[in-house]
């Protein structure tokens, strides 16, 4: 059953993104200024959130040796506002901690005080482990102005 429009939807499960939703992820992701160029090889590291059958958020958690790379979290414009993206952030951040992930690293060009509001904290590029840097978001796809951000994740 689809949540009304404009109701509160933290009911709503996290599942793994369904690879024939990959269409969807990507136009997602494109209409909200996001790269999407290398969603198909990172399919696997994808999680989302659907009403019914509708995607109306998704992210993703790419691991890069000790540490991995928060990315690409996007909600639909009519359930902004509604925790959805908190709530898939937070299970990423979960995910990354099970994982043995010490750091969790991003880029963003448009939601830097967002994620500082999360625990991030502003970090140079270059300060990035190589395996970070390595990854297509950092070396091509998110242009140099993009703001770098870090959390060290408590492991215990």
């Amino acid at each position: 059953m689809a949540t009304e429009p404009g109701t509160v939807a933290l009911d709503l499960p996290i599942t793994p993104l369904r690879p024939a939703d990959l269409p969807a992820l990507e136009d997602l992701l494109r209409a909200h200024g996001l790269p999407a160029d290398d969603c198909r090889e990172q399919l696997a590291h994808f999680q989302a959130i659907y009403d019914d059958d509708r995607l109306v958020a998704a992210g993703g958690l790419e691991p890069a040796g000790d540490a991995a790379l928060l990315r690409s979290i996007v909600v639909v414009p009519e359930r902004r506002s509604h925790g959805l993206g908190r709530r898939l952030t937070e299970y990423l951040l979960a995910q990354a901690r099970a994982d043995g992930a010490g750091t969790i690293y991003l880029l963003t060009e448009s939601a830097a005080d967002y994620f500082v509001r999360l625990g991030f904290a502003p970090t140079p590029r270059d300060a990035v482990p190589p395996a970070i840097a390595a990854t297509r978001q950092f070396a091509s796809l998110c242009p140099d102005t993009a703001v770098c951000l870090a959390l060290q994740l408590d492991t215990n």
